[in-house]
């Protein structure tokens, strides 16, 4: 579908500029949408990638008073913050814009005028809350009460945070003024209103014509929408922040959020043509459809995107629409979800003071929840850097590198014939890029980073089973073409992880002396051998170091969280041992590593997981009756003891050819049976 388009748009959800930025909102969408646009910029393809501050609505104003200043005060504040801590992250935008700049305002006026024009925005006398005692309507998130859904009691005025459910502020029990605490009156006010039910049809067809490209939360939330059949949407509030509603009779109102935040990423991909020194550039990408257009956002964002803002578009016509929306769901933090008040969070401005930013990326890319939630676990960030990035990826490059310098002058040694394990590995590194690249075109990074990592996986396994500590004596010259081998697939491990650890690849490539930046590099050519014989090459460094436990102690213990030990089980609690059996009884069994590439659960079984895993010499499917005590996220990419030449068999209609080692305890005491550190995969246990 790529070759379809001459230049992609991409955008990224605009943050609220009233709180910091914590790793769920990475998560979210601007982890995948920055891996997706270096992804594109290494293909060399015409990609804008847009995001900004969105600055206006209720919650700044909130923000404002509990801080004790002026909305203007917080949004200048948390906008410099934010475009900081996206900086320092390696999140690249082509531009970070504002909401409250001219060029937006501008454009969203010109939007309602259009709109109003066209008659797709109508005046409406509505009854709506009014605080007496503080003489003003209250907007939405002023007003709390008991939702007429859940009976959540902390339910906002058009929202219910506890379950989602959209419904008029009128509809609230029990309302209670956020500015007073007082119950508010009913009062009449004037608004006008986006005729969103008149596009019903043409969202119904659009959203179906991309039925079979976009993800299935997408598809089921907005077809949610769809089915309970559009409404009428106020597009005006009476509020004194925001962009005020240009036309006569409408002081004291401004253009609701809603409707003037999505309408950033053209304001703001102006705002870059005119810094381009080209003020009708910006056409090219909202309004030539041959341009394909990504939007990149968390799952409260959805309908917003497959709903609302394309209505706007086929309104003011001439625009593209959102070819795709890769929306991701909520990343949770050590079982919980990322909470301000409860101090259950993880702000990037903090945590790139205490460890590279490459660290996170990686444990994030990793663990993204693609499909459903899921959850960062700062143990489980440990073993990413210690057992993935430091022992598979750094080690090989570290030792590539070292044996380099120290045995062939520090430069790439000649290149002799290759044998069948050369000829191999150079095969799988070759045939990487269409590989990774096609998961990414796909939007599934979680899988695409893990393909990376199987590239590192295969280059440590090739130089064990080269042996060159042995053959650099015993055959000089095979030990040269191991080390030229292994010397260029460092070289394109460093383009292929690139879009997700971005600074660790530019250091890789400065180790290799290499002087035109990886910006240069063709992604197709990325498994290639293009590392001349006799190219020097520059110094080693260590690229990642151990994390030791003391210091995930002190994370935990900044939340709250302290792991326990477990408790120590009763003597009923232990099963009895079995009879005795030899040595050659127990020599019949075939133990090895394998390293979990992909995982899901048995249809129609709670207990049972179906896992992919790699043997090294081979890959082959096994079922688990761990489903109860382990999510499938949280075995990919780990390295486990399975019993590998243990007689196939069916379990619920599904073939297993093997059996992976693991406690038999249940809760605290369960574990799986693994390494203290990742090894090759298929290594014997003795």
């Amino acid at each position: 579908m790529q070759n379809n388009f001459k230049r992609i748009l991409v955008t990224s959800a605009l943050p609220y500029a009233n709180g910091h930025i914590h790793l769920g909102h990475l998560a979210g969408c601007y982890v995948p949408s920055d891996i997706y646009t270096r992804y594109q910029r290494l293909c060399h393809r015409d990609v804008l990638h847009i995001c900004g501050s969105d600055e206006h609505g209720v919650a700044i104003t909130i923000s404002a008073e509990r801080e004790k200043t002026t909305p203007q005060a917080i949004v200048d504040k948390y906008h410099a913050a934010n475009a900081d801590a996206f900086r320092r992250f390696g999140i690249h935008f082509d531009n970070y814009s504002r909401t409250s700049r001219p060029i937006h305002h501008e454009t969203a006026k010109e939007f309602f005028l259009d709109l109003l024009d066209k008659g797709f925005l109508v005046p409406k006398e509505q009854d709506q809350f009014y605080d007496a005692e503080a003489k003003m309507f209250l907007p939405d998130r002023y007003v709390e009460g008991i939702c007429p859904n859940c009976g959540y009691d902390k339910a906002r005025g058009d929202q219910c945070d506890n379950c989602g459910k959209y419904y008029d502020q009128l509809d609230l029990k029990d309302p209670k003024s956020l500015i007073t605490g007082k119950t508010p009156v009913v009062k009449r006010t004037k608004h006008w209103y986006f005729t969103l039910g008149s596009f019903q049809k043409r969202l119904e067809e659009y959203l179906e014509q991309h039925a079979p490209e976009w993800k299935d939360n997408v598809l089921q939330q907005t077809r949610s929408w769809l089915k309970e059949g559009l409404q009428d949407r106020a597009v005006t509030r009476d509020l004194s922040w925001g962009i005020p509603v240009p036309i006569d009779g409408a002081d004291g109102k401004v253009i609701y959020v809603w409707f003037d935040a999505v309408l950033g990423y053209i304001s703001a991909t102006k705002e870059w043509a005119i810094g381009q020194g080209d003020p009708e550039r910006w056409k090219q990408y909202w309004c030539d459809p041959t341009t394909r257009y990504i939007a990149f956002l968390g799952k409260d964002n959805i309908v917003f995107h497959t709903v609302v803002f394309p209505a706007e578009l086929m309104a003011k016509t001439g625009y593209i629409l959102p070819d795709n929306v890769p929306a991701n769901e909520f990343l949770n933090l050590e079982g919980g979800k990322f909470s301000k008040s409860r101090n259950n969070a993880i702000y990037v401005k903090d945590i790139l003071d205490r460890y590279p930013a490459d660290l996170f990326r990686y444990t994030i890319a990793t663990n993204l929840p693609e499909t459903k939630d899921s959850d960062f676990y700062w143990k489980d960030f440990q073993a990413k850097n210690n057992n993935e990035l430091a022992d598979i990826y750094g080690n090989f490059i570290n030792r590539t590198i070292t044996f380099a310098a120290k045995n062939f002058g520090n430069a790439v040694p000649p290149l002799g014939p290759l044998n069948e394990r050369d000829q191999a590995v150079l095969s799988f590194v070759r045939t990487a890029p269409e590989r990774i690249g096609g998961l990414i075109e796909q939007f599934r990074f979680r899988d695409a980073t893990m393909e990376m990592m199987n590239v590192a996986r295969a280059a440590n396994k090739y130089f064990n089973d080269s042996e060159p500590w042995k053959s650099f004596k015993s055959a000089p010259a095979e030990c040269g073409t191991t080390l030229h081998i292994c010397l260029n697939i460092v070289r394109s491990m460093a383009v292929l992880f690139a879009p997700v650890v971005p600074f660790s690849s530019d250091k890789v490539w400065s180790m290799l002396n290499i002087a035109d930046p990886i910006a240069k590099e063709q992604w197709s050519a990325a498994g290639e051998m293009k590392l001349p014989a006799g190219h020097t090459l520059g110094t080693s460094e260590i690229l990642f170091t151990k994390i030791e436990d003391a210091v995930i102690e002190n994370e935990l213990a900044a939340l709250g969280v302290h792991a326990a030990p477990p408790a120590a089980a009763s003597a009923a609690e232990y099963a009895p041992l079995k009879p005795q059996v030899t040595y050659d009884d127990f020599a019949k069994i075939d133990l090895r590593t394998a390293t979990v590439i992909a995982a899901e659960a048995v249809p129609k079984s709670k207990k049972l997981l179906k896992l992919q895993i790699d043997l090294g010499f081979e890959q082959r499917q096994i079922v688990a009756g761990i489903a109860e005590k382990v999510t499938p996220e949280q075995l990919i990419g780990k390295t486990i003891i399975v019993v590998a030449n243990l007689a196939p068999a069916k379990l619920m209609g599904v073939e297993s050819n093997g059996m992976l080692l693991a406690t038999a305890a249940d809760g605290a005491n369960f574990a799986l049976l693994t390494t203290s550190k990742d090894v090759i995969s298929g290594m014997g246990i003795k």
